[in-house]
């Protein structure tokens, strides 16, 4: 028989779209060690309809600062506000998570939603009873984590060109092009990682 011939029984088969999908544990162990994706996740499980993104980002940055959203400072929310947009929303979107419509500002929840549940906790204004889960406290945010390499760089490349200010040796015989060179190789370093790692 040839391949033109070949009958339906015979071809293929095609992967069923009514098979649910499921992710590994490992996946979502590493999708929930981001405090904020965590904290949006709690948000969405509290909202059966699409939200706006702003609202969202506005209580996630309210329970990271401890506080509520209306006595939110203006720099909390931008911070919390730039990582959501441009890198947790946009990530749990392209695992399915969410449906993440960045150019709407919209944001709900998505079919593999539901398998995050039963590992996220309670926040306060849900259960005032609720002690903080030690996943909180032991897992570092990754966004504290990367702000900290950057603090270090900044650090470092003050101190850097204070040294070659100050005529230090060796550093004050690096030309300008040459200390420029590693202030910049070293953030695109970090921002190379980061990227990667992510």
């Amino acid at each position: 028989m040839s391949a033109t011939t070949q009958t339906l029984s015979e071809a293929p088969s095609l992967p069923n779209e009514d098979e649910p999908v499921t992710l590994t544990k490992d996946k979502i162990f590493h999708i929930l060690q981001t405090q904020r994706r965590r904290h949006a996740l709690r948000y969405l499980k509290k909202h059966d309809t699409p939200v706006e993104m702003r609202d969202l980002a506005e209580q996630v940055a309210a329970w990271e600062n401890d506080t509520t959203v209306q006595a939110l400072a203006s720099d909390e929310r931008q911070r919390v506000y730039i990582a959501l947009y441009q890198s947790h929303l946009p990530k749990l979107d392209e695992e399915g998570i969410i449906e993440y419509n960045k150019s709407r500002g919209i944001v709900e929840r998505g079919q593999l939603a539901d398998e995050f549940d039963p590992y996220l906790e309670p926040t306060e204004d849900t259960d005032a009873d609720t002690d903080v889960s030690e996943t909180d406290i032991d897992i570092e945010s990754e966004d504290d984590r990367w702000f900290s390499y950057y603090r270090w760089a900044t650090a470092l490349s003050a101190g850097t060109f204070a040294a070659a200010w100050l005529n230090a040796p060796l550093i004050s015989a690096a030309s300008t092009n040459a200390l420029g060179a590693f202030v910049v190789g070293l953030y695109a370093m970090i921002s190379a990682m980061q990227f990667i790692l992510r």
